[in-house]
């Protein structure tokens, strides 16, 4: 009757400071989503909607238009749905550059720490991961997925992969076809899915 842990977090990011080529000063502020829990009828939903109602960012297009980015990854963060019965939804991911000026970065999202609990059975999502790129250096946030007047320049990164939902039920009751499938698409490498579903593809 009840599902596994979703993603749990409104993955809020945001990106303030001045762009130089349109005179003006800007505030960008995005919200993502994460994977859904599976259950005992099917997997679990990717990129769902954020925890706190039906908010979803805009298109890249747009926000590339209206600020001075580059979104240089926007996709499902693939394997980071919990292994299961009925698999958890895939997080997202996505990698935004700075073009021009400079500015500041902050971002509240939670499962830094702890992946969604699978059930049943079913295994952990993936936990949410937060990596600044600057100056040739990865840095990673000292509360992982909390960080607040982040100093970017131009050609600095933020890299964002958001939560996968746990797992439901034992991995080794699924459908073979499926992990097939999944691995066909590339949501988890061969090797991933010999280890979490004992693949023999």
């Amino acid at each position: 009757r009840v599902a596994a842990a979703p993603a749990g977090t409104s993955g809020n990011f945001g990106l303030g400071g001045h762009d130089p080529e349109k005179g003006r000063d800007y505030v960008m502020y995005q919200i993502s989503g994460g994977g859904y829990g599976g259950n005992a009828d099917h997997d679990g939903l990717s990129n769902g909607c954020s925890t706190i109602g039906i908010s979803k960012a805009p298109p890249v297009e747009i926000m590339e238009q209206a600020y001075p980015v580059l979104y240089r990854r926007y996709s499902l963060h693939e394997g980071s749905g919990g292994a299961g019965m009925h698999r958890g939804g895939f997080g997202l991911e996505y990698e935004i550059e700075l073009l021009r000026g400079q500015a500041r970065a902050s971002f509240v999202m939670d499962h830094g720490r702890v992946g969604p609990q699978g059930a049943m059975g079913g295994q952990d999502g993936a936990v949410n991961r937060v990596e600044i790129h600057k100056g040739g250096q990865v840095i990673v946030p000292e509360h992982l997925s909390k960080a607040q007047d982040i100093a970017l320049n131009p050609g600095d990164r933020v890299r964002v992969r958001t939560p996968g939902g746990g797992g439901y039920g034992d991995p080794a009751r699924r459908d073979p076809a499926l992990v097939a499938e999944d691995v066909r698409l590339g949501r988890y490498t061969a090797e991933q899915a010999r280890a979490l579903w004992g693949w023999q593809g």
